[in-house]
């Protein structure tokens, strides 16, 4: 394989900068290390940031909101940023509150799109905790679509991932909105 920093060097030099001038020296350098941060998630598994405490008798809806995070676009290698709001029916089993945004932040650190982010969310947790509902909304703004593209700089892009409860009954469907700050559809 390449040295990953003489491939970022070619870059600088293909975009038509001296990757040899003072500002730039060290750059290839500093953009692995970005990398290895940004990409992190692919070293990980909902189950090494999830821990589930089992023989719970709480049954009421669960609800992290404003979680940040930060993506990046498979697309076009451009970041995303934006607020995940997750939330749960436990059916037996919750996890520690913090775990939540670990897992958000698990797979939003990998090549992503919105949708895709959104979906693995809800799965892991529909997965491993076996919830009688689970429900996620992501809003983000994408550079894709700010610096290039439609250059829109105000746009938000909202998905959502519902199931179990969360989809099948409209006052769950209802609840979960509300608390989330969104409107019923």
């Amino acid at each position: 394989m390449n040295d990953p920093r003489e491939l970022v060097k070619q870059l600088i030099e293909h975009i038509g900068e001296n990757p040899e001038r003072e500002g730039l020296k060290d750059t290839p350098r500093r953009v692995i290390a970005a990398y290895e941060k940004l990409f992190s998630g692919y070293g990980q598994k909902p189950e090494d940031v999830l821990t589930v405490f089992g023989d719970e008798a709480y049954d009421e809806m669960i609800v992290v909101k404003d979680i940040e995070f930060y993506s990046t676009c498979e697309h076009h290698m451009l970041p995303f940023l934006g607020k995940a709001h997750v939330g749960y029916i436990p059916n037996g089993k919750i996890i520690g509150l913090s775990k939540i945004p670990r897992l958000v932040e698990m797979y939003a650190r990998r090549l992503q799109n919105q949708e895709r982010l959104t979906s693995q969310i809800a799965k892991a947790l529909d997965e491993i905790l076996n919830a009688k509902g689970v429900g996620v909304i992501i809003e983000a703004k994408h550079f894709c679509m700010m610096a290039r593209g439609v250059e829109k700089q105000n746009s938000n892009v909202v998905t959502s991932s519902l199931r179990g409860w969360f989809k099948k009954d409209l006052n769950t469907r209802t609840e979960f909105l509300r608390l989330t700050g969104r409107q019923a559809l």
